[in-house]
């Protein structure tokens, strides 16, 4: 019995010292030490001509370095680097554009390459204030941070003009709005006219249908291709949970390559039927989307210049031959927006993206992230607090484990009857623990006492816990999302620490002095529940045991507040529960 507790406290501490090294201290170095490595110099930009590497064509043949030249290939006249970065605003400026007007974003195309270049978020801020700025996900070479799109042409003949960045597109109309798709043009002079309608849904998808009319006396190959070129590694938030970076879905199969991943690594490429691939951070999207049918090479890669990191995800269908007086025309999609799941889920059934819900990092048990998001995403839309949905899905959750529960605490409260035996058989065989051991078995088995039925709950909620502390970490429809009283944001800690009087005192404090009320209140309920619970025999075990309570309120104290509410109000009900059965069993608590 003594080994066997033992062995039970030894994997508690063990868990507590690992998520306690987790959070308090690799965490914040791997934060650290990935904001340090995505700082770029501030008088360093790049053009769209030198920022981008088009997926390489029939034509292209490897250089020396044993790289593959870009195709199309920059064309003349392309912006020189400046020597300073400008501002976004003077960035936009330097194109002329085309507007973008939805419900839920706001920007513009660049009419030079054809560039999806400039995107906000207009419904989601930086802060839970509503008053902060609006999220920009897309931003034009020239910008601190470039980040864009651009679907085209590659030419098997470097003869043949294909439209490049610097390339300047017409428009047919002066914005683009879901009720009104835009039709560019540009015409290469040499009888080839390209042609691209772009359309927009009243959420976060484009649909870019390109063309190419042949008015010349020859046929011309020509390969379409889409690509997401983003520069400079962002800000990662470095948690083993999350994956930020370079994803998509081919042949069937999820990818995953961090930015570090993929610059140790290098390139790589992989053919695919449909499909889609992109970047992601933790709650936005950019993704490029073939038709299911098409044949496609995909690629990611990193490159760099002037020590700035590149990294860049296309595309690129089979050649298409267009004989004189015939047309060519291939429609693609691109995704950029907010990961909300519904929204995911209707374009994976509409258009047939496969796996395009894998966005969201649901991870290995997305068996139970699933299902748990989906719960608590009813009960809001019932309720319209997520907060109370988490409580309404504890209750389902005790539910579901009472009749386990029901017999561990019966077992339980056998056991604190032969609290008194216990005491006088330490008593009696003093510091001969093998003999207590055998009479505390003897004692076990002739009362029908399974002394490990007691840790079985907590054994099985450990998968759930995890479950619902990925959901509320990784959907975006928990950011920003408000409880009661001080509590604004259920995705991010409990804000209100006793250090600084509730949040009373503006003062930036330690990482391990923020403790906020509400894992003050669960650490609390945890020791109402050991108080419930038989006491170890063994006095150092009792001491240990005892302290539970304190290493894990320091260590929910970094947890989202939401998940912190879960496991006191599972407590609670736990207290309750064992409480009434313990006075059934006529056991003194």
């Amino acid at each position: 019995m003594t080994d066997q507790r033992n062995i039970i406290i030894a994997f508690v501490i063990s868990v507590a010292i690992l998520l306690g090294f987790q959070y308090f201290y690799k965490i914040p170095r791997v934060r650290q030490a990935t904001e340090t490595a995505s700082q770029q110099p501030a008088n360093e930009t790049t053009p769209a001509s030198s920022n981008e590497a088009a997926p390489t064509s029939p034509a292209v043949t490897p250089n020396a370095a044993g790289d593959e030249t870009p195709a199309p290939p920059p064309t003349a006249g392309a912006t020189a680097e400046p020597k300073s970065a400008p501002d976004r605003a003077t960035a936009l400026a330097a194109s002329p554009r085309l507007p973008i007007e939805t419900p839920t974003i706001m920007g513009s195309i660049a009419l030079t390459g054809a560039r999806l270049d400039d995107l906000t978020l207009v419904k989601y801020h930086e802060t839970v204030d509503p008053k902060s700025p609006a999220i920009i996900l897309l931003s034009p070479p020239g910008a601190a941070h470039p980040y864009y799109a651009r679907f085209g042409w590659a030419a098997a003949d470097p003869a043949v003009a294909v439209p490049g960045p610097d390339s300047e597109w017409r428009a047919d109309a002066s914005v683009l709005r879901p009720d009104r798709p835009v039709t560019l043009s540009w015409d290469n002079g040499q009888g080839l006219r390209f042609i691209q309608r772009v359309a927009i849904d009243e959420n976060y998808m484009f649909t870019v249908t390109q063309a190419v009319e042949n008015k010349g006396n020859a046929s011309v190959t020509l390969v379409p291709y889409g690509l997401l070129s983003r520069t400079g590694t962002p800000k990662t938030l470095g948690y083993y949970i999350l994956h930020e970076g370079l994803l998509g879905v081919l042949n069937g199969t999820l990818e995953e390559i961090g930015y570090k991943k993929i610059k140790e690594e290098g390139e790589k490429r992989i053919e695919s039927t449909g499909g889609w691939l992109g970047i992601t951070d933790k709650y936005w999207l950019a993704a490029l989307i073939p038709t299911p049918d098409a044949s496609i090479r995909a690629r990611f890669l990193h490159t760099t210049r002037k020590d700035i990191d590149k990294y860049q995800a296309d595309f690129q269908r089979q050649p298409m031959t267009v004989a004189p007086g015939a047309k060519a025309e291939v429609e693609d999609r691109f995704f950029a927006g907010a990961k909300v799941v519904q929204i995911l889920d209707g374009y994976e059934a509409a258009y047939k993206i496969t796996l395009f819900n894998r966005a969201v990092d649901f991870g290995y048990l997305w068996f139970l992230t699933r299902p748990i998001f989906f719960v608590i995403d009813y009960f809001y839309r019932l309720t319209g607090n997520f907060g109370i949905a988490i409580l309404l899905l504890t209750v389902i959750i005790k539910g579901l484990f009472f009749p386990l529960a029901n017999k561990s605490y019966k077992a339980m409260s056998k056991m604190k009857k032969l609290q008194p035996k216990m005491k006088e058989m330490r008593e009696e065989f003093g510091g001969d623990k093998q003999k207590l051991q055998q009479a505390m078995m003897k004692l076990y088995k002739a009362e029908k006492v399974n002394p490990m039925s007691g840790c079985l709950p907590i054994v099985v909620q450990i998968p759930v816990f995890f479950s619902l502390y990925k959901v509320l970490f990784v959907t975006i429809e928990m950011r920003h999302t408000p409880f009661f009283g001080w509590i604004h944001d259920l995705s991010a800690r409990d804000p209100a620490t006793i250090f600084n009087l509730f949040g009373m005192i503006p003062v930036d404090l330690p990482s391990f002095l923020n403790i906020g009320v509400w894992p003050l209140i669960m650490g609390f309920t945890m020791y109402l529940q050991q108080r419930l619970n038989p006491q170890p025999p063994d006095p150092t075990q009792a001491k240990i045991m005892m302290m539970l309570p304190v290493v894990f309120t320091f260590m929910f104290a970094r947890f989202p507040a939401g998940l912190v509410i879960y496991w006191t109000w599972n407590n609670l009900l736990s207290i309750a529960q064992q409480w009434t059965i313990m006075r059934r069993a006529g056991v003194s608590t």
